[in-house]
């Protein structure tokens, strides 16, 4: 019998999960059917209690219904706690298990696609919403020296960073500052602002960008963005985009769901834009 899951989202058809998920069933041998489902806004619980109705067995989620499902679910992994936000449901009788696997996709991209051990090294990012609380968890337990969270309000790094300090006990330095206060050259620059999205640039320095670093834009898909310009003006010549995060994170969910993770690396390669 074939599982029916879908990504759920307002828009969605720009959505690159249903096309993911397919490859994945298919070098998997999973029998699942994956679509895509346009949420209207203010009726996310309706639209998910109607799939589940029909044998929906989970979900992605995008925006803007990331908080909605938050709010939905009845078990929240710590992941999702820490983000304060779901990106993964999976539906078993009255539960509705909730994940936050965006962290997760992100470090794996990191350390094992992109050969960047994060143990030892300082981390910047920029932003203090929700792609960063759902990140840092993750980050952190790769042990790097310094993770530094700059964003235009400081009161919000501050507060991000303190929390990260109570999750893991203070064993990883964890500091919230404003842009201009950002000290030093980091290994590893992550933009996890939604700049990118609207074509703009975090007000950063190139003196926050180390000889050797790697610069990730979350954001994919929008070739060379203003945050990777300014990173190869400053002489990075790794520079990355989110794309890895977005197949790495499906992966994440599809493993949770079918007790299978399967190969990511000819996917990404599939649905990756050149950075010009």
């Amino acid at each position: 019998m074939t599982d029916r899951y879908a990504v759920i989202g307002n828009p969605i058809e720009q959505s690159k999960s249903p096309l993911i998920h397919t490859a994945f069933a298919q070098v998997t041998g999973q029998d699942i059917d994956y679509t895509r489902v346009l949420g209207p806004l203010g009726g996310f619980a309706q639209t998910v209690d109607a799939f589940r109705a029909e044998g929906g067995k989970g979900m992605n989620v995008t925006a803007p219904f990331k908080l909605d499902a938050f709010a939905y679910a009845t078990d929240l992994a710590p992941s999702a706690q820490m983000a304060g936000a779901v990106n993964a449901m999976k539906f078993e009788g009255d539960k509705v298990y909730a994940e936050n696997f965006d962290g997760v996709g992100l470090v794996r991209d990191v350390v094992h696609n992109l050969g960047c051990p994060l143990n030892g090294k300082r981390v910047l990012i920029l932003g203090a919403g929700g792609a960063t609380r759902g990140a840092l968890l993750p980050l952190l337990a790769e042990q790097p020296a310094e993770v530094v969270i700059a964003n235009r309000t400081v009161a919000k790094a501050r507060e991000l960073a303190a929390l990260a300090q109570q999750h893991q006990s203070g064993a990883v330095p964890v500091h919230g500052v404003g842009y201009e206060d950002v000290q030093g050259a980091f290994d590893v620059v992550l933009n996890a602002t939604s700049a990118s999205l609207i074509a703009q640039l975090p007000p950063l320095s190139v003196t926050a960008f180390s000889s050797g670093c790697l610069a990730y834009d979350l954001t994919y898909g929008k070739g060379l963005t203003p945050f990777l310009r300014l990173a190869q003006e400053a002489g990075v010549t790794h520079l990355v985009d989110g794309v890895g995060m977005l197949v790495e994170q499906a992966a994440e969910a599809f493993a949770w769901w079918r007790g299978v993770r399967p190969e990511t690396a000819a996917v990404i390669a599939q649905i990756t834009v050149p950075l010009v």
